[in-house]
């Protein structure tokens, strides 16, 4: 490893979902978006639902969607301990609209508290993955102009 890239593990309670060397990163953290460069100093945050951008060494751009978990930073490596993570490219656009419409219509009737939590919860989760499914076709339409 040079001091040009760094260590990236991006982990799930059921696998591993990226081991490599990266260039960049960039990850939702809970106060916003952050880009992460071989060098950046030690950090310890949670992550929400959102997206990660991985610049990997010699390789085009990957896509993941995460629904939160937690990133660990180094100066040359970097984790990401995902509640659960997904390659964007796997992502169902037409199944996330049909789910988030649903959740929608969920919160609009007349729901339990706990019910209205869980609801609530969902469509975040859903909304965050249409947002990743944005990101990666917006890249794609990038690439190709």
């Amino acid at each position: 490893m040079s001091k040009s890239t760094l260590r990236l593990d991006i982990v799930s309670a059921e696998k591993e979902i990226f081991s490599g060397e990266a260039t960049m990163v960039f990850v939702t953290g809970e106060v916003g978006e952050l880009g992460i460069a071989p060098g950046h100093s030690q950090l310890l945050t949670t992550l929400k639902s959102g997206y990660v951008r991985v610049i990997p060494v010699n390789q085009e751009e990957e896509v993941f969607h995460i629904s939160g978990g937690m990133l660990e930073v180094q100066p040359y490596i970097v984790s990401i301990l995902a509640d659960t993570a997904t390659r964007a490219a796997d992502l169902d656009e037409a199944a996330a609209l049909a789910a988030k419409e649903q959740a929608e219509k969920a919160l609009a009737g007349k729901l339990s508290a706990i019910d209205l939590a869980k609801a609530t919860a969902e469509l975040a989760e859903i909304t965050a993955q249409i947002r990743t499914i944005q990101q990666l076709k917006k890249r794609a339409k990038g690439e190709r102009a």
